[in-house]
């Protein structure tokens, strides 16, 4: 509503200003001697303070929902990742995932029940990053790396096969293959990309398309594209809403102690999480912009952040496992069961024949 003089702070949050800003967008305004400003809510004569507090202090773990409250109560701007560590301390956070018994790197610590790949395209090469996810959002870096090559090389896509089809192991020597992988078919190879996936759609790699904007849901329903105008052959595509896992990405890297949410990333060398990662990582952040059509919020880089691969693989690691949306309780009890199963005879053979309980895949 307007006062004499006055506006409170657009219910919706999408024209937010900090308290007392003056809005410089109505020059008109300013020449008539009317200047407009931003409050907070704690100027409202029908809101009562109370309401604001404790809206303030249930929604103060969550960032999505303070968010909301900044904007519509507090008259203020919401940079999402302004409290986000930077670079060089996020590194310092990497764990040690220990070591087997026979020297070789855990590749797989306690708590991962699920592998996903999320797979960066750029015109020399694939980028990609294997996860680990545990229950109740936590996850576990498990490698970074990336494949030279053009992407219409079939050489890329047989390494690519050598990461998908890699029995990941834990320190008991159980080990997990990686139950989806997303595969970004923007940007120059397309085709080459649609091929490759329809290809390997028995392993389980998905070709996706990311569409950024406010409301786009993080995962929709796959449909069905023709590969290089053959209505014959299709192949199936994901559609992800980038902005939304970008903004949940944000959110967990800001928790602080192992748990819920919590991220984890490996420290060994060959791991790949190094500064560069990490600056991939932390490379964009929430921002108000101005359009014909209205305010909205994007993603945009930071300066010195020249690439943003790193976020891209995460944000499509995380989809895959949307996408799948396993029975975390289930697949944990079925790991249990497998390693307190005795070593018969007939099931030692049995194990040997299927390569299933070495090689847990729940998908």
């Amino acid at each position: 509503m307007e006062l004499p003089g006055l506006r409170l702070p657009d219910p919706r949050g999408r024209h937010a200003k900090a308290a007392g800003q003056v809005d410089r967008r109505q020059p008109g305004r300013l020449q008539e001697g009317r200047p407009f400003f931003w409050l907070n809510a704690f100027s409202s004569p029908w809101t009562p303070w109370e309401k604001i507090v404790l809206k303030f202090l249930d929604a103060k773990d969550d960032p999505q929902r303070l968010k909301v409250v900044y904007n519509t109560l507090l008259g203020q701007l919401w940079e999402d990742r302004g409290d986000l560590e930077d670079e060089d301390t996020m590194l310092a956070r990497r764990e040690d995932y220990g070591t087997r018994p026979d020297g070789t790197p855990v590749e797989l610590p306690d708590g991962v029940l699920v592998l996903t790949c999320g797979v960066d395209t750029q015109d020399n090469r694939l980028e990609y990053e294997v996860v680990g996810h545990g229950k109740y959002g936590e996850t576990w870096g498990v490698v970074k790396g990336y494949i030279m090559g053009r992407p219409d090389t079939p050489e890329v896509w047989q390494r690519l096969d050598d990461v998908v089809d890699h029995v990941y192991k834990f320190k008991n020597g159980r080990g997990l293959k990686i139950s989806i992988t997303c595969v970004d078919s923007g940007g120059h190879f397309t085709q080459e990309v649609y091929e490759a996936c329809r290809a390997r759609v028995g392993k389980r790699v998905f070709a996706i398309k990311g569409k950024g904007g406010d409301g786009i849901p993080f995962v929709s329903p796959p449909s069905k594209v023709p590969i290089r105008d053959n209505k014959r052959i299709t192949c199936w595509l994901y559609t992800i809403g980038v902005d939304a896992g970008k903004a949940t990405i944000m959110a967990n890297l800001k928790v602080q102690e192992p748990g819920p949410k919590y991220c984890h990333f490996n420290r060994h060398p060959d791991a790949g999480y190094d500064l560069n990662f990490f600056n991939g990582l932390l490379s964009e952040k929430l921002v108000l912009t101005h359009t014909r059509r209205g305010d909205r919020w994007a993603w945009e880089k930071l300066p010195g952040h020249n690439r943003n691969e790193a976020l891209d693989c995460r944000d499509y690691a995380n989809a895959g496992l949307k996408i799948i949306n396993p029975d975390m309780d289930a697949i944990e009890r079925r790991l249990q069961g497998l390693e307190e199963k005795p070593k018969a005879p007939q099931q030692r053979r049995q194990r040997q024949r299927h390569n299933r309980a070495d090689a847990f895949d729940d998908w």
